[in-house]
């Protein structure tokens, strides 16, 4: 059985035992290190290469979004979930931006972390869509520049592609947008690929925050 490897990084030591209490229950997920800081983070993900890295936002020395974008800088390609404890953390929007696969909320059930670990483990993002809507309509569309820089990214794609991404951006699966565009999913796939490279995000979540920072498509 494959084993995933697991990186956790909170300065709060109480929640670090509770998420490996949580991860130990599932066979497949083992915590092989953890850090109290960025900056520790950075240094054991150069060591070990964890598989996944769950990265607490607010911490010393530092922080979660900075480590992050430390961390996809290095090369490190690996999954990035950030933990948050409110549903409108203000940091989950730049933590995402640079480069985080997605997001866990602390409060989550157990068997929804464990899923979480799963989905990010196999390549997937990892977010609530309308969570996300919800926050970059509260912090993220008064940035002018992001939205200048959003809405350039998606007008280099086709009408079928922005389609997808809208698709993508409300959480459907490419088996889901295959059945309501009627096309299919090795259509859907590649789709996805031209978005990426034409957008330049790195993950399914970077696609729906250039979404949202924009608003709907003209006629949706």
């Amino acid at each position: 059985m494959d084993v995933t490897q697991v990186l956790l990084v909170d300065d709060d030591a109480m929640v670090r035992t509770g998420l490996r209490m949580v991860l130990s229950a599932d066979p497949a997920l083992r915590v092989v290190a953890e850090a109290t800081n960025g900056r520790q983070a950075v240094a054991m993900v150069r060591e070990m290469a964890p598989d996944v890295v769950l990265m607490d936002l607010q911490m010393p020395v530092l922080d979660g979004i900075a480590a992050t974008r430390e961390l996809r800088a290095s090369g490190y390609s690996n999954p990035v979930l950030v933990l948050t404890t409110f549903q409108l953390d203000t940091y989950v929007v730049e933590a995402l931006r640079a480069g985080a696969n997605g997001y866990l909320l602390k409060d989550t059930a157990p068997e929804e972390i464990i899923r979480g670990v799963h989905v990010a483990a196999a390549g997937d993002s990892v977010f609530s869509a309308a969570i996300t809507q919800r926050l970059v309509a509260t912090i993220g569309q008064s940035d002018s520049a992001a939205t200048a820089d959003a809405r350039d990214r998606l007008a280099r794609l086709t009408e079928r592609e922005r389609e997808v991404a809208e698709a993508v951006a409300a959480g459907s699966s490419n088996a889901a947008i295959a059945a309501d565009l009627h096309m299919s999913e090795a259509t859907v796939k590649s789709h996805v690929s031209r978005i990426f490279a034409k957008t330049a995000a790195e993950n399914r979540v970077q696609i729906a925050l250039l979404v949202y920072q924009v608003g709907p498509y003209p006629g949706q």
